[in-house]
């Protein structure tokens, strides 16, 4: 790809009707309305992380309202907060989050960082979530680049109908080169070019007619040619470790006590697989080993 100065691209070209889109097609979600605190915003955030949209909003409604500052939820034990995560996967996001709100109580007086530096500096909270948080919490401009405005931004100016399997250089240079100067238009313009990839500009069957670029998007004035490029894979699920793990913490989460070994052999039909998801449970600190071959959630 090349340097997104030499795309040929009028930046304020791709701003207008995507701006006037949005203002339109924006999904009402609970942590867009203005006040929404930057710790909702950061939670949000972090559940959103390859989990969709549909299914955030009531765990997020419910983590808000028992959890609604960083010391509240640092205040909770970690077996609690693995339990209230639900069924969104990667549970191990669950403890990252307390730990961060550990670390905000601990280190920032209670108060989300408004830089990226300082959110930077928080458990498990990487590049995209600290501009993220930067541009939808405190309004400030910066460059927040995810699956969604990649793969736009890769129709729209590259011409091609993927965008590379992982975050390029170019990539980054070429999302940075079209944010608005200003401040408040450019952090809704981070949230509405995410907002057309995930509701028009989609992976598998874009919505072309129903989108603000159709006649300036080179993919589509190319012809939409197809990819060309490594095949790309979906992520399996049924049988695999994550489908196990995630069934281990279930018959956890149903429980009022600890679990047998035994017991928890129902998390999967390979004895030999469930043993294995149970090591890598405890390893991660998403489950507690007791005595008397018992398991819990962690305390």
């Amino acid at each position: 790809m090349p340097h997104a100065g030499r795309w040929p691209v009028d930046a304020g070209s791709l701003h207008r009707p995507v701006l006037a889109w949005y203002a339109g097609h924006a999904r009402d979600l609970p942590w867009r309305d203005p006040s929404c605190s930057p710790w909702g915003v950061l939670v949000s955030e972090v559940m959103s992380q390859q989990t969709p949209v549909g299914r955030i909003e009531p765990v997020w409604r419910e983590w808000m309202e028992r959890w609604p500052t960083p010391a509240a939820l640092a205040a909770e034990s970690p077996g609690e907060v693995v339990r209230a995560w639900g069924r969104l996967g990667y549970p191990r996001r669950a403890l990252r989050l307390r730990e961060a709100a550990v670390a905000v109580v601990e280190h920032h007086g209670g108060q989300v960082p408004s830089d990226e530096a300082g959110l930077l500096s928080l458990p498990g909270v990487g590049s995209y979530t600290a501009a993220a948080v930067v541009a939808f919490a405190f309004g400030r401009r910066t460059t927040v680049v995810d699956t969604n405005v990649r793969r736009v931004l890769a129709r729209a100016v590259g011409g091609r109908e993927h965008a590379a399997p992982s975050l390029t250089a170019a990539e980054s240079a070429l999302a940075a080169a079209v944010v608005p100067e200003d401040a408040p238009t450019s952090a809704t313009w981070n949230v509405a070019v995410m907002e057309l990839g995930a509701l028009v500009c989609q992976a598998r069957a874009p919505r072309c007619d129903a989108c603000p670029l159709l006649d300036r998007c080179a993919w589509v004035l190319a012809g939409r040619p197809p990819h060309d490029g490594p095949p790309r894979r979906g992520q399996g699920w049924h049988g695999t470790d994550r489908q196990v793990r995630g069934a281990v913490l279930q018959l956890l989460r149903d429980s009022p006590g600890p679990l047998t070994r035994e017991a928890l052999d129902a998390a999967g039909p390979d004895a030999g697989q469930v043993e294995r998801c149970i090591g890598s449970l405890v390893e991660d600190g998403l489950l507690e080993p007791l005595e008397h071959d018992r398991f819990r959630l962690p305390a």
